[in-house]
Parts: structure tokens; sequence; C-alpha cells
């Protein structure tokens, strides 16, 4: 997505935001479509069966190289999303975005530049961002 049409998701998000104007409201949709896009993956796997889960404990160090490490990670996922789940959890997520977004209108946030930001965290800390 460009800065451009995230610039325009998030104008967009203000204009249809009239009933949900308040900050707590807006936190606790959010919240809401959190937990909608869990359930959705979830029935994907308990109800529909589409994909699998098949966890176990990552085996990576500090030692190994951005190769080796992604290499060594699985992502314990089987499968791929069904035609229906995929438009289930696709909504959900979409939902959730709709709410990121009316959270950074309601605290005078730009979704690019908090896009942005992320990308450079994420290129500057690499493999072990999210440690």
């Amino acid at each position: 997505m460009s800065a451009n049409q995230l610039n325009e998701f998030q104008d967009l998000v203000s204009n249809l935001l009239l009933r949900h104007r308040s900050l707590l409201d807006v936190l606790s949709k959010f919240d809401q479509s959190n937990a909608s896009v869990h359930r959705s993956v979830v029935k994907a796997v308990t109800e529909c069966g589409c994909i699998e889960i098949h966890a176990h404990k990552q085996e990576i160090t500090s030692e190994m190289s951005m190769e080796e490490a992604q290499e060594a990670i699985k992502s314990h996922v089987k499968g791929n999303l069904c035609e229906s789940c995929l438009e289930a959890v696709s909504g959900q997520l979409g939902r959730n975005m709709f709410y990121v977004s009316a959270l950074c209108n309601l605290l005078d946030l730009k979704l690019e530049h908090i896009v942005e930001e992320e990308a450079k965290r994420c290129s500057t800390l690499g493999l072990f961002n999210l440690s």
C-alpha cells in the first residue's frame, strides 16, 4: 500500500466515523475487531479445517545468520485458507484496520508515518526485532 493510499484510507475513515468519535468507544471497538480477527482464524482451524496448526519450539539462536534463521523458523500453519475463510479473515482484518485508522485520527497521528517508522525499526533490528 502506498503512502497516498494510506492517507486516502485514513481520510475516508475520518469522514465515515460519525457515531464513534469517542476515544473510549473506538478503543473498545478496536478490541472487538481484534477479537473478531482471532475468532475468524480460529474458525478456519476448528470449524472449516482448511488450515492446521502444528506448533513446536522454534530453534533459532542469535549466532545464526539471517538466512539460517529463516530456514529454521516455521510458521506452524499447514494448508491455505479456503475462499470462504480468506474472505472472513480479510474482512475482519479490514475492520481492524478501520479502527486503527480511527485511533490515529482521534490521536492526531498519521498512519503513513507510523508504518514508515515501524518499517525503519524492523529493518534496523532485523531478525530479532520482535524478541
